[in-house]
C-alpha cells in the first residue's frame, strides 16, 4: 500500500507564498510521476505541476512563472513553493503518485488526504 502525507497548507494573503510538502511511503516504484492537484468549491480537480522521476515538469498554464514543482527521488518527496498567491488559487490541494506497470498494462495511482490553501484579498 502507499500513503501520501501532505503539509503546508494554510492561510496568506494575496501576493504571498506557500510551500507544500508531500511524503510518499510504502510500495513505490523508483520510475513514477509526483504531483499537484487542486479543487475548488464547485469545480473539478484539475492539475496544478507534475514532476517524473527523472526531473521533467508540467505545469498548469494559470501557475506558470509563479509556482516550482520539485522532488527528492531519495525520500520519496514532492514540493511545491507557491509564490504570488492569488484568491483564485484557493483550493484543496493533493499530493498525486502514479506509475504505469506495463506488464500488466495497470496504471497505479494514489491520493493525499488533501490540504487547504486559502489567499485572501
Amino acid at each position: 500500500q502507499v500513503q501520501l502525507v501532505e503539509s503546508g497548507g494554510g492561510l496568506v494573503q494575496t501576493g504571498g507564498s506557500l510551500r507544500l510538502s508531500c511524503v510518499a511511503s510504502g510500495s513505490i516504484v523508483s520510475m513514477n510521476t509526483m504531483g499537484w492537484y487542486r479543487q475548488a468549491p464547485g469545480k473539478q480537480r484539475e492539475l496544478v505541476a507534475t514532476i517524473t522521476s527523472g526531473g521533467s515538469t508540467n505545469y498548469a498554464d494559470s501557475v506558470k512563472g509563479r509556482f516550482t514543482i520539485s522532488r527528492d527521488n531519495a525520500k520519496n518527496t514532492v514540493t511545491l513553493q507557491m509564490n504570488g498567491l492569488k484568491p483564485v488559487d484557493t483550493a484543496v490541494y493533493y499530493c498525486n503518485v502514479n506509475w504505469w506497470d506495463y506488464s500488466r498494462a495497470r496504471k497505479y495511482e494514489y491520493w493525499g488526504q488533501g490540504t487547504q490553501v486559502t489567499v485572501s484579498s
